[in-house]
């Protein structure tokens, strides 16, 4: 069951979900609108046959976007970006995040499979942003870039994200987060 605008208020006002910072006005009727942040980390040109999949790589490089200057998409480019918003989530909500459709109709896409928020996550989130449009897409820090559903568990999770025995690679992210592989063993 996805919760309603009144129960997002209710679940924020109880601090079992937060959202820092957090502006009223981005409550949607069953969704909050999130924020682009300024930091992006892009793919660098490398020169190598493939990307390891199993392997830490030095593929991409922090760019920080300042001075109201937008960070110009280009067709077929791929980065990853950040929420302004940090996140936090009880044991027994999760959240699912989708695009704005404003900017899927100009053909930027803002996750490629990390559209689940686990129970336990605790962040700023992690966007995984393609352009596969005609021409170039000028994002500017602080735009709307996502907006963020919650939705409720039939019982707590037993291991929500960040449980020990769990592979809880990027918990308490801070900015837009590479590639962390899997561990070995």
């Amino acid at each position: 069951m996805l919760l309603s605008d009144r129960t997002i208020l209710e679940e924020i006002r109880r601090k079992r979900i937060a959202i820092e910072p957090f502006k009223p006005e981005c409550v949607q009727s069953s969704s909050v609108d999130l924020h682009l942040s300024n930091e992006f980390r892009v793919f660098k040109s490398v020169h190598t046959a493939f990307i390891d999949a199993r392997e830490k790589g030095d593929y991409t490089e922090r760019v920080e976007i300042t001075g109201g200057e937008p960070f110009i998409m280009h067709p077929r480019e791929f980065v990853l970006g950040c929420t302004v918003e940090r996140i936090e989530l009880p044991d027994d909500l999760f959240a699912l995040l989708e695009g704005k459709s404003s900017l899927g109709r100009i053909g930027v896409i803002i996750h490629a499979t990390a559209g689940q928020v686990h129970p336990g996550w605790k962040g700023r989130l992690t966007l995984e942003l393609s352009n596969v449009g005609k021409l170039p897409v000028a994002l500017y820090p602080g735009m709307e870039i996502a907006q963020i559903a919650f939705g409720q568990l039939s019982t707590p999770a037993d291991k929500p994200y960040g449980h020990k025995e769990l592979k809880s690679r990027y918990q308490g992210a801070d900015g837009p987060d590479e590639s962390r592989p899997a561990r070995k063993g």
